[in-house]
């Protein structure tokens, strides 16, 4: 008789291993889904019009925020800014990097080291809007500015950018599916 009692409690043993193993699992992939979002990559969205005519409210974005452990931000990267410079998350062009000496045209062009800066992805002129140039760009700090030149809250205003207020670099436009891509 007492055989016959082996197989349940085999079975009981046998279920409860297999929802111990599940939560087990989901406990890890959900642990692993948090590290990724908040140390590797996240998501995003566009909140203004200051990147206008490369990026436009409402547009979702992969950050990488990985790189910049091991490289520092490189001119013409679209990064996120969240420090004590500004209270809100921002989204700005890297322009001038540390020893820079950044300036601006008559004619609404910006230039670094004395030679005028290309930039195609541009809405609108660009003046110095008070500040005092030639501006030269301090130690572990970047120049940032909005592609929309003429809407946007950025190093002109607000000043330098520290190193550490760069939370990473937008790398991919998830939405919408028409924009779908890599970020230039």
């Amino acid at each position: 008789m007492e055989t016959s009692n082996m197989p349940t409690q085999k079975a009981k043993k046998s279920w409860a291993r297999e929802v111990r193993d599940w939560f087990i699992s989901l406990a890890v992939a959900i642990v692993v889904a948090l590290l990724v979002q908040n140390y590797a990559f996240a998501q995003t969205e566009v909140k203004n019009i200051s990147m206008q005519k490369t990026l436009v409210e409402g547009q979702r974005l992969i950050e990488d925020k990985v790189s910049y452990y091991f490289e520092k931000p490189q001119r013409g990267d679209i990064v996120i800014i969240n420090g004590p410079e500004s209270d809100k998350r921002l989204i700005k062009r890297v322009i001038g990097l540390p020893g820079d000496v950044i300036d601006f045209t008559e004619d609404g062009r910006v230039t670094i080291n004395g030679e005028a800066l290309e930039e195609p992805y541009i809405k609108g002129l660009t003046y110095a809007n008070g500040l005092q140039v030639p501006y030269t760009v301090p130690d572990k700090t970047v120049f940032v500015m909005g592609d929309n030149r003429e809407n946007s809250m950025d190093s002109r205003a607000i000043g330098p950018i520290a190193f550490s207020s760069v939370e990473g670099r937008a790398v991919f436009r998830l939405w919408p599916l028409n924009k779908f891509g890599q970020l230039n």
